[in-house]
């Protein structure tokens, strides 16, 4: 299908079809969206070179990582990208990972602008200190940032979920449920959100007049095997934690196997509490026994990082918008009174 044959199909002028796959503000948000979610239906896509030059603009988002094996077959990583996906491509506009190499982040990010390959990026993974920030501001990159920098929110377009929340909330059920050593098996703290998920818990603790125990926590990669190591070196420890919070499904499936090699029973012998993304394949509530979890959609995070940075991209002179979403804290059967 070309854009004659769209056209008619939508009832709509050539023009008017062209603006609103284009990102021209003019054309009506409702417009807009009718145009082009009826293109992705139709499977139509317009010719790059010509849309570059008739808007001046790439229609490529680019994403840049480090060459991180962890982080290329992070399951997490994915459906962000894939929810991301969908919505550049509905909207006519491609996505660019830039993966390692010799070139580190700051210098891709240079040469993204200086050479006009895209007309935005997403920072990932932001740190309690960021230097990528002021970098984009001074190359006028659009960017919007999955999660915060430290405790800095103003002057920057973000979206990110209530971490300190989430992890107050976890820690307080088991609290409230009679433990008292409660182990915390976290992400790499230099980033925002473990540092924020850390705090979370230690307030927890702190409302009930528990002490922090660093003997009994962990901050690295949020894998299967760091899961399964510090979970059985926590469990196999004198005394040991009755109940683990945990910041990823992958460390539960961990976690899960060392606590049926210690013979433990999960909801009886040792609480456990993980953060679930809503990945497919590891389905909390299809664990027996089912799972606890904070819960929020890595998914729809993606889709609408993608939303705000489209329209960002669009009008350069729109407030920066700034997103905060809370967190489920779902109660199921792998939570339960401290062990007598």
């Amino acid at each position: 299908m070309n854009l004659k044959e769209l056209s008619q199909h939508l009832g709509l002028s050539q023009t008017t079809v062209s603006r609103a796959l284009n990102g021209y503000p003019e054309v009506g948000e409702a417009t807009r969206k009718r145009v082009t979610e009826e293109a992705h239906r139709q499977g139509y896509r317009p010719n790059a070179n010509a849309r570059r030059l008739a808007t001046g603009r790439s229609h490529v988002i680019g994403y840049v990582f480090p060459s991180d094996r962890s982080i290329m077959i992070d399951p997490i990583f994915s459906d962000f990208i894939a929810g991301a996906a969908d919505i550049q491509s509905m909207r006519g506009f491609e996505t660019l990972l830039h993966a390692g190499g010799e070139e580190n982040e700051m210098a891709v990010y240079r040469r993204y602008a200086e050479g006009g390959l895209v007309d935005g990026v997403v920072v990932q993974a932001p740190h309690m200190d960021d230097p990528r920030l002021a970098l984009l501001d001074s190359l006028d990159l659009p960017y919007v940032v999955h999660g915060r920098v430290g405790t800095r929110q103003d002057g920057y377009a973000w979206l990110d979920i209530d971490n300190r929340g989430a992890f107050h909330k976890a820690t307080k059920l088991l609290t409230d449920l009679g433990h008292t050593r409660i182990g915390l098996l976290n992400g790499l703290e230099y980033l925002t959100y473990a540092q924020h998920r850390r705090e979370g818990y230690e307030k927890a603790l702190h409302e009930r007049g528990l002490a922090v125990d660093p003997s009994i926590m962990f901050s690295g990669q949020l894998t299967e095997e760091n899961g399964y190591r510090q979970a059985k070196r926590l469990l196999q420890s004198q005394p040991r934690p009755t109940a683990l919070v945990m910041s990823s499904m992958l460390m539960v499936s961990g976690a899960l196997r060392a606590v049926h090699e210690l013979g433990l029973a999960v909801g009886t012998d040792v609480s456990l509490i993980g953060h679930d993304d809503g990945l497919p394949f590891l389905n909390a509530e299809g664990l027996v026994p089912s799972l606890t979890t904070t819960s929020s959609s890595i998914r729809a995070a993606g889709s609408r990082v993608a939303e705000l940075l489209l329209s960002l991209i669009e009008n350069t002179n729109a407030d920066l918008p700034q997103e905060m979403w809370s967190v489920d804290l779902i109660v199921r059967g792998s939570t339960g009174p401290v062990p007598g």
